[in-house]
């Protein structure tokens, strides 16, 4: 008995709404993971079918990918100073070669793309509506804000707000430059540029600003009229600051935390970074002491104590721990898992660009997106959350699974392989 069209268009539909199911849930603690277990899952079962597109470029790009990624960390577990913690983490890391590889088979089909697109933007625009109700009138959907932020449908309890709606604003300001030409994408900027500010993360506030410096030089692609769009935007940002900072009594002290590098002492410099400098002090000394293969994939707060400075708050003497991670990139990835990570994440750089570069314009333009939300989240000028820990990791290998699968070279001759079996 054949299926009705309706029957078969649920069908060719719900592989790519699993692979956007991880970015709805992201707010509700780990409930993100189901999905991906069962995505997981979902690629054994194509596998020992044989369905698996191993040939296609996208699914050789996921898989060097991934190989970049977990293969420090195992390498940096074999010496590690929380053995336990390390290796746990090279297991639990594994989840994410599966989920890549579904995502690949799931998007192959290109009428697919401007759906999955459309409505990861719709979602990242429902939470930048959602802070905006919360700034003005304290509602959310997360509950009241923290004290001194606005913490939006993640919760008081959850401060990523602001580095989560930057890092992600690309699929917001892409989808409303296509639908509604210039006059959408700024007042798309506009909408996501007051719930980052308010939710006062520097690393997010920077983050959005490399998207908006992008996004010009997209809109102008010349130097005569590039920089006008740069002074242009660096005004109305300007004016947004004064303005909110006026009304906020949150933004005031974010802002005047952040003056404190002004003047210039160390002291100063590590209290406007909210102690940041202590931190990577402390990181610089592991990458000295253990320049190989570093600590041990999330070992860094078991080493703290060892290197950290006499005194150093962040250090809690009865549990034996210290700051949770490097709070930056770069640091992260030398002192956990050494100069072999660090190469192996450049690597890995290198073939995401070239995979880029050897794409034809419609695998570029599905790859946009996620491209730009990837450099807003891994810019190495910036603070950062822990690219190995459970969460950051799983947005963080989202938007590479969407980033290998838009590159497929042959997306949009795949309608029929998207289709369960």
């Amino acid at each position: 008995m054949m299926s009705s069209p309706v029957s078969a268009r649920l069908l060719s539909q719900w592989p790519w709404l699993l692979v956007l199911s991880p970015l709805l849930l992201l707010p509700v603690g780990r409930s993100a993971e189901l999905p991906v277990a069962v995505m997981a899952l979902l690629a054994l079962v194509l596998t020992l079918r044989g369905r698996m597109p191993w040939r296609d470029s996208a699914m050789r790009l996921g898989l060097a990918l991934f190989a970049c990624y977990w293969l420090p960390a195992a390498i940096s577990a074999i010496d590690a100073v929380a053995p336990e913690r390390s290796w746990m983490t090279v297991a639990s890391t594994l989840r994410f070669l599966p989920f890549v590889c579904f995502a690949v088979w799931a998007l192959r089909a290109a009428p697919n793309w401007p759906r999955l697109l459309i409505a990861g933007g719709a979602i990242v625009a429902l939470w930048a509506l959602d802070a905006w109700l919360q700034a003005l009138t304290g509602l959310s959907l997360g509950g009241a804000p923290e004290q001194a932020r606005i913490s939006g449908v993640f919760g008081a309890g959850n401060l990523k707000l602001g580095q989560v709606l930057a890092t992600l604003s690309p699929l917001v300001l892409l989808a409303a430059r296509e639908r509604f030409g210039r006059t959408g994408l700024l007042l798309a900027m506009a909408v996501m540029a007051l719930p980052i500010l308010l939710a006062g993360s520097r690393a997010g506030w920077l983050a959005y600003a490399l998207v908006l410096v992008i996004l010009a030089w997209r809109e102008t692609r010349r130097a005569r009229h590039f920089l006008p769009a740069l002074a242009a935007l660096a005004v109305a940002g300007a004016a947004l600051v004064a303005v909110a900072w006026q009304g906020s009594l949150r933004l005031d002290a974010r802002i005047e935390r952040s003056l404190l590098v002004l003047k210039g002492t160390e002291a100063a410099v590590d209290e406007a970074s909210a102690g940041r400098l202590r931190i990577w002090r402390t990181a610089a000394a592991m990458i000295v002491d253990h320049p190989l293969a570093g600590v041990g994939v999330r070992g860094f707060r078991y080493a703290y104590p060892a290197y950290a400075a006499p005194g150093d708050a962040f250090v809690d003497v009865a549990r034996g721990t210290g700051a949770a991670h490097a709070h930056q990139i770069v640091l992260e990835i030398l002192s956990e898992t050494g100069i072999v990570g660090l190469l192996a994440w450049l690597c890995g750089t290198a073939l995401a660009v070239r995979a880029w570069r050897r794409a034809g314009a419609a695998a570029r333009a599905r790859a946009r997106a996620p491209g730009m939300c990837l450099i807003a989240m891994c810019f190495p000028l910036n603070t950062h959350l822990a690219f190995y820990s459970a969460w950051w990791g799983l947005l963080f290998w989202w938007l590479l699974a969407l980033y290998c699968a838009a590159l497929a070279g042959d997306a949009g001759n795949a309608t029929a392989e998207s289709a369960p079996a």
